[in-house]
């Protein structure tokens, strides 16, 4: 199953420091993108008797490497900065919002509805409903599609969405016994009914449960399920090296341009104001093959320098239906169309989401890839995307697991990612699905093009695809 991507990938040139301007500059579409280009003209996908739904804005604080300037906070609070961000972007008036939507996965037990803490904080009327969903690292993603139909089914017409994680702070718990005696303490009436339940605690009731980034059904760890994945494929370390490279490199050039539109300040309590993503750190291949495995040891291919880090970080989006938009003056930025989730064993294929996902929102949508002008897929590991487009770019892979007649194709590298993705921006699971879309939009706008793809996987072995179009200029 070999693919023009691996192909393309082996020929890059080692990127030094000095160097890296020309490898961007060869990834990034550079000529389309140092002025706003005329768009193409194509169809619409708006459909007869359906609301159309547009993205009014979209924002998020910067993502930032766990442990760095958010440890302190809770996830309420980065989600509250999100949408403040939002209200100061767009000044939409509070009480014109009819509901909030966020998604996040490691949940703090003391905000288990995060968007309604978030909400109050930020000082939306309490007579705003918010809820939660989870859906691994689609949560923001599902949060979005969530607000969608509310608004196509005519519930509504102003929806926030949006997602937030902070992994600086994750709950640890005591083991099930020392949990199970605790509360049945509490329960205890006699002085003697303490004494016994407090006589029976063992040493190994203090050992922590330390969170782990695995599945339930599995106990396999996502980096796991990556490095088996590379190996699937053929995917090489240095290609996956590489293609981490193109994404630190791709995303720097993208932050010193001002492309990031989406990025706004955050003032951390008691700390200086963030306002830049802090994860963007353009190496080399030298560097970069000098760490060591992080997960199958000492053989496999998947190390820190080739995957997303932990990450804090959290982002909202303003959806409305298009009347009420411009009924308020608003120019929307995109129309979110149409869109598709899909599951898979995870024992088996728990990283190929966009693989499944995209030719199935293209049939919907009544596209082809050659209709997509810009490609924003999330990055969970270098090898996770390489073999994407990899099985996206095989016959066999199609025949065989997908019962497809024929390959849909691997997206061509110069609409692919060309601002970096999660390997470099980072990756707030609950957050990430936003970034996705509006930088999607952003390009769109940038480059000239009408129709976005945005996909993404998800542990479970979910994922989603959603077509963004641009809004008329």
């Amino acid at each position: 199953m070999s693919s023009m991507l691996a192909s393309a990938l082996r020929t890059l040139p080692v990127c030094s420091a000095r160097a890296a301007g020309g490898f961007a500059r060869s990834f990034s579409c550079s000529s389309q993108l140092q002025t706003a280009a005329q768009p193409k003209t194509k169809k619409t996908l708006g459909k007869s008797g359906v609301k159309n739904v547009v993205v009014v804005e979209g924002v998020r604080i910067p993502f930032l490497q766990s442990g760095t300037s958010y440890a302190d906070l809770m996830p309420h609070d980065l989600a509250r900065a999100a949408l403040q961000g939002l209200l100061t972007r767009t000044s939409v008036p509070r009480d014109v919002v009819d509901y909030i939507v966020y998604g996040t996965v490691i949940q703090e037990v003391k905000t288990s509805n995060v968007a309604r803490e978030a909400a109050l904080g930020a000082g939306f009327s309490d007579k705003t409903p918010a809820h939660t969903v989870t859906m691994a690292c689609i949560s923001s993603n599902q949060a979005m599609t969530t607000g969608v139909g509310m608004i196509a089914a005519g519930q509504c017409d102003v929806v926030v969405a949006g997602g937030v994680e902070l992994m600086s702070d994750v709950p640890i718990r005591h083991s099930r016994k020392m949990r199970k005696t605790m509360l049945t303490l509490n329960r205890a009436k006699t002085l003697g009914q303490k004494l016994s339940l407090i006589s029976k605690i063992r040493p190994d009731y203090f050992a922590p449960e330390l969170p782990a980034v695995a599945e339930f059904s599995t106990s396999e760890t996502m980096g796991h399920s990556a490095d088996r994945l590379a190996a699937a494929f053929g995917i090489s370390r240095v290609e996956q090296d590489e293609y981490a490279l193109r994404s630190h490199t791709l995303a720097k050039k993208a932050q010193d341009e001002g492309w990031l539109l989406d990025v706004v300040p955050f003032k951390v309590p008691g700390k200086d104001t963030v306002s830049k993503d802090n994860g963007i750190r353009p190496s080399s291949l030298e560097q970069m093959g000098k760490l060591k495995p992080a997960f199958v040891k000492p053989y496999g291919t998947v190390t820190a320098a080739n995957s997303s880090f932990l990450t804090d970080g959290a982002s909202a989006i303003l959806l409305m239906a298009e009347e009420k938009a411009l009924a308020m003056g608003y120019k929307p930025k995109a129309y979110l169309r149409d869109f598709v989730y899909v599951s898979q064993d995870p024992k088996d294929q728990l990283l190929l989401g966009p693989t499944y996902a995209t030719p199935k929102v293209l049939e919907k949508a009544g596209l082809t890839l050659n209709d997509i002008d810009v490609f924003e897929f999330h990055e969970a590991f270098a090898g996770q995307i390489l073999a994407n487009l990899k099985a996206m770019d095989s016959d066999w892979f199609a025949q065989n697991y997908m019962g497809r007649k024929a390959k849909v194709g691997a997206p061509p590298l110069d609409k692919f990612n060309t601002w970096g993705g999660s390997l470099s921006l980072g990756h707030p699971f609950g957050a990430t699905g936003c970034r996705l879309v509006i930088t999607a939009a952003h390009r769109l706008k940038k480059e000239g093009g009408q129709y976005g793809l945005v996909a993404a996987c998800a542990a479970g072995g979910q994922g989603h695809a959603m077509i963004v179009e641009l809004y008329p200029q």
